[in-house]
This record gives C-alpha cells, structure tokens and sequence, in this order.
C-alpha cells in the first residue's frame, strides 16, 4: 500500500506559478514511477506529467509543455510539479499518482495509487 499526499494547491492569476507536492508513504518510494493528472469540472481525468523510478525520464502533456516541470526526491518520498505561466484553464483537481509500470506513464490505468487531490484555480 502506498499513501500519497498532495499539497500547494490554491488560487492564482494568470502568468502565475504554484508547485504541487506529493508526498509518499508505505512503500519503497524509488520502485514507482509517479505522475501528476487533473480533473476540470464535466472534464475526464487527464494527464499532465510523469516520471520514473530514476527522475531519468519525464513526460508531459502537450498542453503543459514548457510550462511545468515534474521532478522527484528519492531521500524526501517526495515528487513535485513546477507550474509555471498559468492559465485559466489549468484550473482542476490535480491529483499524485504511484506506478509500478516501468513504461505507460502517460495513461491512468497504469496507476494503482492516488492521492486524494488538490484544488489549482487560476484566474484571468
């Protein structure tokens, strides 16, 4: 069982940065890959970005590209997104997500760990 906990949520304005952080506990942090996904209202769940065991590789949604970073300390159990230039429409529900796949970070079913989310609101 892993337990992820996301904090740094909030309201902001436009062209502003929040960084989100997850921290995990429960299992060895390093055999996961993670990922950070969010949920608009009426919206599916989408993907925003991931990245392995190592924080040798990351990926990204084409909408957050350039934008935010994803990143992992392996010693703190904790991995954080850099939002950068926000937008109105990165307002959701931005949720931590632990994998044991080494590969499909980019899709949810890949995921067996959630964290309960945390609220972005960005305004124009």
């Amino acid at each position: 069982q892993v337990r992820l906990v996301e904090s740094g949520g909030g309201l902001v304005q436009a062209g502003g940065s929040l960084r989100l952080s997850c921290a995990a506990s429960g299992r060895t942090f390093s055999n996961y890959g993670m990922g950070w996904f969010r949920q608009a209202p009426g919206k599916e769940r989408e993907f925003v970005a991931g990245i392995n065991w190592s924080g040798g590789s990351t990926y990204y949604a084409d909408s957050v590209k350039g934008r935010f970073t994803i990143s992992r300390d392996n010693a703190k159990n904790t991995v954080d997104l850099q939002m950068n230039s926000l937008k109105p429409e990165d307002t959701a529900v931005y949720y931590c997500a632990a994998s044991r796949s080494t590969a499909a970070l980019t899709l949810s079913r890949s995921y067996g760990y959630w964290g309960q989310g945390t609220q972005v609101t960005v305004s124009s």
